[in-house]
């Protein structure tokens, strides 16, 4: 359904970039994101809340209350408001402002308004900056291929996280801090993530025989996801550059946003985006 007079002339201004107004629009959304933000880091400051807590306050409403309605103009100039309920944005949109809503109910809701980050992601649209997702896509679809071979490495972690955690508890025991299997397995988890919070320690010789055979195997595969995800983001791109091929010497590896070929000079074809 096309959209005429008011509707018509909000939605160039709220969703688009093209004009100035739009632009002007999506810049002082953004300043107002990151401002709103601002504040409710200082609000966690126990010093800057105890002294300028009620103007954090104020303020933060003020904020809610834009955000309020900006939201609910976005539903009404939608093209189609059912699609933009339910996609990324419009989600991101409306946790924008719910946190303050439930503050009203549950204490320290509101600090989950640093939700709103998400939505300077916008500025791609404002700079022109779109192009530069297309090495995000790249990036996303080799975790996509990667992520079998991912779902396996950590399922084997795991294995060895419960091996290590049930001997751990029987080598140890309550007396040492293992007071449960799970939670020998979190020590186990810590030991080969190689993150080491000490909150657990073997104190036996050979507790920490078993300590140590865990450290050596983690440091040894703590590198494995990347090798993984390396491996197949060097296959991605290699696929990427061969799609782009100058018509006129048939020459292949060029990128994306490349406009000449750079063996003959010749101008590109437009690379359409591959889904």
């Amino acid at each position: 359904m096309a959209l005429t007079g008011r509707r018509k002339w909000l939605n160039e201004v709220i969703f688009g970039t093209d004009t100035p107004a739009g632009r002007r629009f999506d810049v002082f959304l953004i300043w107002a994101i990151l401002i709103s933000v601002a504040l409710v880091l200082l609000v966690s400051v126990e010093g800057i809340a105890g002294r300028h807590g009620e103007l954090l306050f104020a303020l933060e409403w003020v904020f809610t209350g834009l955000f309020t309605v900006e939201y609910f103009l976005r539903i009404y100039c939608a093209v189609n408001r059912r699609q933009y309920i339910f996609s990324f944005y419009g989600i991101v949109d409306l946790l924008a402002i719910l946190p303050s809503y439930l503050a009203l109910l549950f204490t320290g809701a509101s600090y989950l308004l640093v939700i709103r980050l998400l939505r300077v992601l916008r500025i791609f649209r404002v700079l022109k900056l779109v192009r530069y997702l297309r090495d995000a896509n790249i990036l996303l679809r080799s975790l996509g291929l990667a992520r079998r071979k991912i779902l396996v490495f950590y399922a084997s972690v795991l294995v060895m996280c419960v091996i290590f955690g049930a001997l751990m508890f029987v080598v140890e025991g309550p007396k040492h801090g293992f007071t449960s299997i799970p939670k020998s397995i979190y020590w186990a988890i810590v030991t080969i993530t190689t993150v080491g919070y000490g909150d657990i320690s073997p104190q036996t010789s050979i507790g920490q025989g078993i300590a140590a055979m865990t450290m050596l195997i983690g440091y040894s595969i703590i590198a494995v996801p990347t090798g993984i995800v390396t491996a197949e983001l060097a296959t991605e791109l290699r696929h990427d550059r061969t799609l782009h091929r100058c018509d006129n010497c048939s020459r292949a590896g060029h990128d994306r946003d490349a406009e000449y070929c750079k063996h003959c000079g010749y101008k590109l074809a437009e690379l359409e985006e591959v889904r």
